[in-house]
């Protein structure tokens, strides 16, 4: 589990980069990069980071399901995921 104050640290980024997302648009449609660099660290999408909706867990992260690797598995071995099957060969 990831500390919590990492998970409230991303909560902060994202809603960041969604209050300054129109502003954003705009200066880069002008070119004006000058004002884009006075826009905080934390407006640029690039800075925020995927993770684990069950554990907050950075590495190992599937997109399509929005999981780490390790919440991933014991969900789908407890049948919790739908149309996810244990594989066999």
């Amino acid at each position: 589990m990831a500390k919590t104050s990492w998970i409230e640290k991303e909560k902060r980024k994202a809603a960041t980069v969604a209050k300054y997302a129109a502003l954003r648009a705009e200066l880069k449609a002008k070119g004006d990069y000058i004002g884009l660099s006075l826009l905080p660290k934390d407006a640029s999408p690039v800075r925020l980071s995927r993770r684990c909706q069950v554990s907050g867990r950075k590495r190992g992260y599937i997109g399509r399901f929005k999981l780490s690797r390790i919440a991933f598995r014991e969900l789908a071995s407890n049948g919790l995921i739908p149309g996810v099957t244990k594989s066999s060969w």
